[in-house]
C-alpha cells in the first residue's frame, strides 16, 4: 500500500465473501484493498472442507459463471468430486468438492496475490472514516489510515465473535483468532444492527 493512494474500494475481511468481492471488484479495474487480520489465513477453510453440495451447489456455479475464484481454487485444491443424491430426482442432486485444506487455501491466496489492482493488507479494521455522509477512510489498529471512496464488509463471524463450548465462552473470529470489536461498535454507533 502507498501512503497517498486512494483505494476505489477497500474489502474487510479475508474470506470467501471478502476473496470474491475483492477479486471482482478488481477485475472492472478499480483499485481494490483487501484488509484481513493475517494474510496466511486468506482462504482458510474454517470449517467443512467442502465446496457445494445440497442447497450450495447452484452458488457455486453462478459464482463460477461470474469469473469467482472459489471454482478455480477448487479445481486446484480439489480431492473428491461427486454428484450427492444422484441415484434421486434431479431436484435434489447436488455438485460437491472435497477440498485438500491446505491446496485450497494455497490456491486462493496465488489467485489473490496475483490479481492485478489488488493489494492485500494485513491489519484489523477499527474505524470507517465517513464525512458528510460518504465514506473517506479506513482505519486500522495500528494506526494507520487507508484513504477510499467505499467500503464492502464481508466479516463473517468476527464482528463480536464469540466461540461457546458447554458453559464456557470466550471473544474470538474463529479457533486462534481475535474478533472484531471495534468494528462491531461502529457499525452499531452508525445505526446498523
Amino acid at each position: 500500500m502507498k501512503a497517498d493512494k486512494k483505494y476505489s474500494v477497500v474489502v474487510i475481511g479475508g474470506g470467501h465473501a471478502g476473496v470474491e468481492a475483492a477479486c471482482a471488484a478488481a477485475r472492472i479495474g478499480v483499485s481494490v484493498a483487501l484488509v484481513t487480520h493475517k494474510i496466511n489465513k486468506i482462504g482458510e477453510m474454517s470449517c467443512n472442507p467442502a465446496i457445494g453440495g445440497l442447497g450450495k451447489g447452484h452458488i457455486v456455479r453462478e459464482i463460477d459463471a461470474l469469473d469467482g475464484v472459489m471454482g478455480s481454487a477448487i479445481d486446484k485444491g480439489g480431492i473428491q468430486f461427486r454428484m450427492l443424491n444422484e441415484s434421486r430426482g434431479a431436484a435434489v442432486r447436488g455438485p460437491r468438492a472435497q477440498a485438500d485444506r491446505d491446496l485450497y487455501k494455497k490456491a486462493i491466496l496465488d489467485i489473490v496475490k496475483n490479481q492485478k489492482n489488488l493489494d492485500i493488507i494485513e491489519g484489523s479494521v477499527e474505524d470507517i472514516g465517513i464525512k458528510n455522509n460518504k465514506i473517506i477512510s479506513v482505519e486500522l489498529s495500528n494506526g494507520s489510515n487507508i484513504p477510499c471512496f467505499s467500503a464492502v464488509l464481508t466479516t463473517g463471524t468476527f464482528l463480536r465473535g464469540m466461540i461457546r463450548l458447554g458453559n464456557k465462552s470466550s471473544p474470538a473470529g474463529r479457533v486462534g483468532d481475535g474478533p472484531s470489536i471495534a468494528l462491531a461498535k461502529k457499525i452499531e454507533k452508525l445505526k446498523f444492527q
